[in-house]
């Protein structure tokens, strides 16, 4: 395959910038340099590594949050674990907590994926594979996210039936478990004739988050709040991309709604420090 003028191979990259082959494709898998495989060879745009070489320290953490979120998107779509756990690890090294990697990284990097799988831009096999390297982050972070000592009480984190998207549920429990909670995450597809069974074997807990994201879900979401309020009188809130706003979680039952993972964990908080 003949190769554009416009591209160069990562060896000319290299020459270019006056460092070793692999300097070059180190940047390329912790996302730093933009570059596709063509023919099984790694390229290079001219004007993207133009752009590189006359950054000050390319090396250095991105001057904004949206840009830690572009090298990690890149690596998703590409299924690069290994350099998109390089770029989380960079970016920890500069200082982001792990909750900051959820939220400005692999959230904004997850929703950009989603909306360029929905516009055709991508297709579903590398929405799958970009999905299935976010699922192993998270779990390789998970760990960071504990917390000892006292806690504020259980949080049951669940999703409603047909849910399946454990990403979000995921991040959430981690989020929770940050701020001081002992968390118990049910995973996707819960069943709702289950749900009662499950909080009362278990314990009662100080609040269930109910994550939704598939759209037209209202029944199951009743149904998992339902379930619940046979079981306990905690706080029940729902969030995710299938509820789009506090009176709708109100119509579905619930407490209260939250837009994000941080929003759920403030409303979760105020409801034991003020009760």
């Amino acid at each position: 395959m003949d190769q554009s003028p416009d591209t160069i191979t990562l060896q000319e990259a290299a020459d270019r910038l006056g460092v070793h082959y692999m300097t070059v494709y180190r940047y390329v898998r912790l996302g730093r340099l933009p570059a596709h495989k063509s023919g099984g060879t790694w390229e290079v745009s001219v004007a993207d590594l133009d752009a590189f070489r006359h950054d000050t320290d390319p090396v250095t953490r991105p001057r904004h949050p949206a840009d830690w979120a572009r090298r990690l998107e890149a690596r998703l779509v590409a299924g690069d674990e290994a350099g998109a756990w390089g770029v989380v690890e960079a970016a920890l090294a500069s200082g982001m907590e792990p909750a900051g990697v959820y939220t400005e990284m692999l959230g904004p990097a997850l929703e950009s994926v989603g909306r360029r799988w929905q516009e055709g831009e991508i297709s579903v096999a590398v929405e799958h594979l970009a999905s299935a390297v976010a699922i192993r982050i998270v779990g390789r972070l998970g760990p960071r996210f504990a917390r000892k000592g006292r806690t504020w009480g259980r949080v049951v984190v669940t999703t409603p039936e047909g849910e399946r998207h454990a990403i979000p549920s995921a991040m959430l429990s981690d989020l929770l478990r940050a701020a001081g909670f002992e968390v118990t995450d049910l995973g996707v597809d819960v069943p709702s004739e289950a749900l009662a069974g499950i909080i009362e074997r278990i314990g009662a807990p100080v609040a269930v988050c109910i994550s939704a994201t598939r759209a037209g879900s209202d029944r199951e979401i009743r149904r998992a709040v339902k379930a619940v309020r046979a079981s306990t009188d905690a706080l029940v809130l729902v969030g995710g991309g299938a509820v789009v706003d506090a009176a709708h979680a109100t119509l579905l039952g619930a407490d209260g709604w939250a837009a994000d993972g941080p929003g759920a964990v403030r409303l979760v908080l105020d409801s034991v420090t003020k009760a």
